[in-house]
């Protein structure tokens, strides 16, 4: 049973570096504080978000769950607790 949890645990993991990896300009996401906006700027340990017009802020990289509109692929659902 381990086994199979450590397995789930490192698929998971893989998977979210894939998309932290994957974001790119113009990318519509959404960060695990529930902020909405669209990329303008990355670098390796952030990224700065649009919120509104002429707002943007600089989140870490790792803050960013998901794209907009879709299921987060970080994020602590469907975790053995």
């Amino acid at each position: 049973m381990r086994m199979n949890v450590e397995s789930n645990h490192l698929h998971k993991q893989q998977k979210v570096d894939a998309f932290l990896s994957a974001l790119k300009l113009g990318d519509r996401v959404v960060t695990s504080g529930g902020i909405f906006g669209t990329i303008t700027r990355l670098s390796e340990p952030s990224v700065q978000i649009q919120i509104a017009d002429k707002v943007r802020i600089e989140v870490s990289r790792a803050a960013v769950v998901g794209y907009q509109g879709q299921e987060p692929v970080a994020g602590d659902s469907g975790q053995a607790s």
